[in-house]
């Protein structure tokens, strides 16, 4: 008779899982030759341009070098909500080991970060099969090491650090629903709960979904009474809700957040054609766009077995199987697949509930071994079905030629290792010594093919990452210097230090420093992206990744008194790189706070701009100080160019065919002599240089694509020749968009005179703390007070001792009337969601409570009572039905 694993055996399965993931981990790190191992950064996509920055400022936060606190990031986006972005992307409890690094080491931190979630996912699954049933315990550590690296995890949520709490979470939360069974640790589990959903709520809700539809399979198999089974289901429900609620103060911001957020693109869901969908279950396959469903060969021919295993109870077999398949169904149609992704479909990697079936897979692998290892007849099913697999999967361009050895190593040591189990259960070997050595041959057999595949996985999803997907370096002599410079200039909050136009990744403000206009978040204010969007600035993403505007009216506006210029980043190899050195330039500014004559705007919604990026800024200036002179665009031919005909507005301007020495398109116009020249162009891709321009001068780089997912910033191209005719060569990279209206010329004399009154009539002190800004205003003041601050959802606004109320909105930015009796200035910031989610979390701590005080009353009165004439039943153990 099999007894129950107990917890020293747990310990080792988790440990055994633990260590192994993290062996598998490096040495696929190393044999792609990645950071840390290697030369090859690992920083693609959004792990350099949000997740690294987002934990540098995390290690700022904790150290006490932050510009802001928890409620507002004055660094990024000119001050922006981050109780949002701490929700979204530092929830975790791992990201505080971020204080532990130095500074300049934040690359390793966030590996090490990702490393222990990782192994910590693998020993939680280890434990939790451990608890389902009884087994062996190196094989449930086997399986647990299938688990942490799947093919989600490895080709997904490496670049994504933040999912795999969801990862953790997961097997965590399948235990609450065992202990909720069981009628055990229920203040234990909510804690669980809440701090899942506190980690990454977006997993959390993925990891939930998938515990309930095990707890309801428990349940089944349980065969307990309807009354029992009733009360354990409102058991997990309770302790469910009860945990959400105690995550609810974060939980509430973000959502929020996501309400206030700029819209991405809305994108409708095709599923995957069915050998991509079992091409991904097969070792060392990859694809942005499939469901990362990979497992191990040990694991898939496991549960393969499982409906052919004899010895594992009928009602087990078909529950579990029928549960996989479901999940795996369900991830192929539009409404469930709807229901797993929050009712909204991703904009980026579409099957991010591929971890759950991963986990689902393993469990049921687990219950196939823990009944004893399948025999021939079920070795042989499983065999039959993989190869039915791998045979339709061939037909799929994501199995490339490496995975078919892989795959045959693999499968060849799990069945052979599976066969030497089989014969140490059976009693025929003589002699225990005979079957310990089989089962340890078999153990070392069946971690040696797990080891083997899932470096080679991981290793092959790493490079293959890497040359799909942008990439970013690690914190180098590059960023080392722009810090050195940024922290040399920095004068907040009398004025802002911008890192700069020439960008490393797509948050440098947290990474290196400074209060800039450059932010990227799935959370970016829609009133952000709009106004700096309509004030020339350019943005990828699909306007969520905001760059910083190097203008120097957009300067003044936002209190840019100090810029640094880098060169282009060398990593990413855009354009011939100049070879000049990190500058700082200064400009005389207005104070964070002024003053305008007018009186608020009246508009709900409506920022009030026109389609003229010079004229919107004048807007925001309050006096005229661009020309905006009529053009005449020649192509490389010298014809007039055709008028787009597609949603981007202007002439079209192609590229020329590659390897000639075509005659580049111009652009000519007349404007006064001295001004600066701007080119405007969202939808132009490539160079501009202002004809006669030293050759050292000011060269415009452009990024754009269509469809739209980026556009590109507004550039300074020197100063109009003294003749007053201007003409712009272009050296396009593909076909773009020149936009009526594309140049401005800038009289840098009347933006003097324009900085020269804000700063007589602006706030004559300026404080800045976590979430206020306080201003003294010269006496007398009437008009509208203009806080050069986005004027995101949360912000409220006092003068003199009034009561705060609502801030007004200025062409996007926080306003206030004033009407002369007041010398000071208040205004707060409280992100939406914050007063709700305080009153549920508080309504839930205070049921919490109740939940550990009632049980602890029942048993002092049980202690103080009669003793009852009856013996208690002792507790009744749920196992599988047979």
């Amino acid at each position: 008779m099999r007894t129950v694993i107990r917890p020293e055996p747990r310990r080792a399965a988790a440990l055994l899982a633990a260590a192994v993931t993290t062996a598998a981990f490096c040495a696929a790190d190393a044999v792609a030759r990645s950071y840390p191992f290697g030369p090859r950064t690992r920083s693609v996509n959004d792990l350099g341009n949000q997740y690294v920055p987002f934990h540098a400022h995390l290690w700022d936060l904790l150290h006490g070098r932050a510009d802001g606190g928890l409620l507002v990031n004055w660094q990024s986006g000119f001050g922006s909500s981050f109780l949002p972005d701490l929700g979204t992307y530092l929830g975790s409890p791992f990201a505080l080991l971020v204080a532990v690094f130095p500074r300049d080491e934040i690359d390793l931190a966030v590996y090490v970060i990702t490393l222990l979630k990782t192994a910590s996912a693998g020993a939680a699954m280890a434990w939790l099969l451990s608890v389902l049933r009884p087994g062996r315990w190196w094989a449930a550590g086997l399986l647990g090491v299938s688990y942490a690296l799947c093919g989600w995890s490895v080709a997904d949520a490496a670049y994504n650090p933040m999912w795999l709490d969801g990862l953790l979470a997961l097997p965590l939360l399948c235990l609450v629903g065992e202990w909720t069974l069981a009628g055990r640790r229920q203040v234990l589990g909510v804690l669980v709960v809440a701090a899942a959903w506190i980690a990454n709520f977006y997993t959390a809700y993925m990891a939930t979904l998938a515990a309930c539809l095990v707890l309801l399979l428990r349940l089944w198999l349980a065969g307990l009474p309807r009354r029992r089974a009733l009360a354990a289901a409102g058991r997990a429900g309770a302790t469910v809700a009860v945990g959400v609620g105690l995550a609810a103060p974060l939980v509430a911001v973000v959502y929020a957040g996501t309400r206030h957020a700029y819209p991405g693109r809305v994108r409708h869901f095709v599923p995957v054609a069915t050998e991509d969908l079992l091409a991904r279950l097969l070792p060392t396959t990859y694809s942005f766009g499939t469901p990362a469903v990979y497992v191990g060969t040990a694991a898939l021919l496991l549960a393969l077995a499982l409906p052919f295993h004899r010895a594992v109870p009928r009602r087990v077999r078909a529950g579990w199987t029928l549960l996989v398949a479901g999940v795996a169904l369900s991830m192929q149609w539009e409404p469930t697949h709807l229901v797993w992704h929050a009712f909204t479909t991703p904009q980026g990697s579409a099957y991010r509930q591929a971890f759950v079936l991963c986990a689902l897979l393993v469990i049921a692998a687990w219950h196939s071994l823990s009944y004893g290892p399948p025999g021939p007849r079920a070795l042989c099913a499983a065999a039959g079905l993989l190869a039915l697999v791998a045979a339709v999967a061939s037909r799929s361009d994501l199995v490339r030629p490496f995975a078919w050895p892989v795959l045959l190593l693999a499968a060849a040591g799990t069945l052979g290792g599976l066969a030497l189990l089989g014969r140490t259960s059976g009693g025929r070997p003589a002699g225990s010594g005979r079957r310990g050595a089989l089962a340890g041959l078999a153990a070392v057999l069946l971690v040696g093919a797990q080891l083997g595949e899932a470096t080679a996985t991981s290793a092959v999803a790493t490079r293959l990452r890497l040359a799909h997907m942008d990439d970013y370096a690690p914190w180098g002599a590059r960023q080392q210097r722009q810090a050195e410079a940024i922290a040399e200039a920095d004068g907040w909050p009398r004025y802002r230090t911008e890192p700069g136009r020439e960008q490393t990744v797509g948050n440098d403000p947290l990474l290196v420093g400074g209060q800039g206009a450059q932010y990227y978040s799935s959370l970016t204010s829609d009133v952000l992206s709009r106004t700096l969007t309509a004030l020339g600035d350019g943005w990828t993403s699909r306007g969520r990744n905001l760059q910083s505007l190097d203008n120097a009216v957009t300067d003044a506006i936002f209190s840019v008194g100090a810029r640094v210029h880098s060169p282009p980043d060398p990593h990413q190899n855009w354009f011939p790189q100049d070879g000049s050195g990190v500058t700082v330039s200064r400009q005389d500014v207005p104070p964070l706070v002024t003053v305008r004559p007018s009186a608020v705007p009246a508009r709900t919604g409506d920022l009030g701009f026109g389609p003229s990026p010079y004229r919107n800024q004048e807007l925001l200036l309050g006096t005229r100080v661009y020309t905006v002179p009529r053009l005449t665009v020649r192509t490389g031919a010298g014809k007039a160019p055709d008028r787009s005909g597609d949603e981007r507005p202007g002439l079209r301007i192609g590229a020329p065919p590659a390897g000639t020495a075509a005659r580049r398109p111009t652009i000519t116009a007349r404007c006064p002599a001295g001004s600066e020249v701007y080119l405007w162009a969202p939808h132009f891709s490539g160079t501009a240089r202002l004809a006669g321009a030293p050759a050292d001068g000011p060269t415009g780089r452009f990024r754009s694509d269509h469809p739209v997912t980026k556009i590109a910033a507004m550039q300074r191209l020197g100063r109009v020749p003294a003749s007053g005719r201007l003409r712009i060569e272009l050296s396009p990279d593909r076909t773009g968009v020149v936009p009526d209206g594309a140049v401005g010329c800038l009289d840098t004399a009347r933006l003097r005179a324009a900085v020269e009154r804000l700063k007589a009539t602006g706030a004559t002190e300026v404080t800045v703390s976590d979430g206020t800004v306080r201003a003294a205003l010269p006496p007398g003041s009437t008009g509208t007070a203009v806080v050069a601050v986005p004027r995101i959802a949360g912000w409220r606004c006092a003068t003199g001792d009034a009561p705060a109320v609502p801030a007004r909105e200025y062409h996007g930015l926080v306003a206030v009337p004033l009407d002369g009796s007041s010398t000071s200035l208040t205004c707060t910031f409280r992100p939406p969601g914050l007063r709700l989610g305080t009153a549920v979390g508080a309504v839930s701590l205070l049921a919490l409570i109740l939940l550990g005080a009632l049980p602890a009353a029942r048993r002092r009165r049980a202690a103080g009572g009669p003793v009852p004439r009856t013996t208690t039943r002792p507790r009744e153990r749920l196992t599988d039905a047979r």
